[in-house]
C-alpha cells in the first residue's frame, strides 16, 4: 500500500487499522458495528487508558466505529464485549482472504515456472 501525506499524518493506530484492512484515504469506512455509518473512530477494544499506551495499538484491539457505537462501547461493557467479538470475526475473514489469495498467487506462480 502507498502511504499519501494524509496517511503519514494519522495516528499510529489509525494506520495499523486501515493497511490491516487495504483502506486508503478516500476510502468509504463502514461502521463494524452498525453498518449503517462512517467510522469515525478507531476504538481500542482494550482501552489504552490515560497517557494512551502504545503497546495496545494491534489489529486486534483497534476497531472502526461510527461515533454513536463508540460512546456506547466506551460506556457499555456487554457492548463492548459483543464489538470485540465481531471484530475478531472481521479480523479472521480478512486473514482467511489473504492466505486464499497467496495461494492462489503462487499456484499461478508454479503454472508459469
Amino acid at each position: 500500500m502507498i502511504y499519501t501525506n494524509y496517511q503519514r499524518e494519522l495516528k499510529k493506530h489509525t494506520k495499523i487499522y486501515m493497511t490491516f484492512f487495504d483502506y486508503g484515504e478516500q476510502d468509504f469506512i463502514m461502521c463494524e458495528m452498525c453498518q449503517q455509518d462512517r467510522a469515525v473512530d478507531i476504538h481500542h477494544l482494550d482501552s489504552r487508558g490515560m497517557g494512551g499506551s502504545k503497546a495496545k495499538d494491534y489489529i486486534e484491539n483497534l476497531m472502526g466505529l461510527c461515533r454513536d457505537c463508540h460512546n456506547q462501547a466506551e460506556n457499555d461493557s456487554a457492548f463492548n464485549m459483543f464489538c470485540r467479538i465481531k471484530h475478531l470475526e472481521h479480523v479472521c475473514h480478512q486473514v482467511y482472504a489473504l492466505i486464499e489469495y497467496e495461494k492462489k498467487f503462487k499456484k499461478n506462480e508454479n503454472r508459469t515456472n
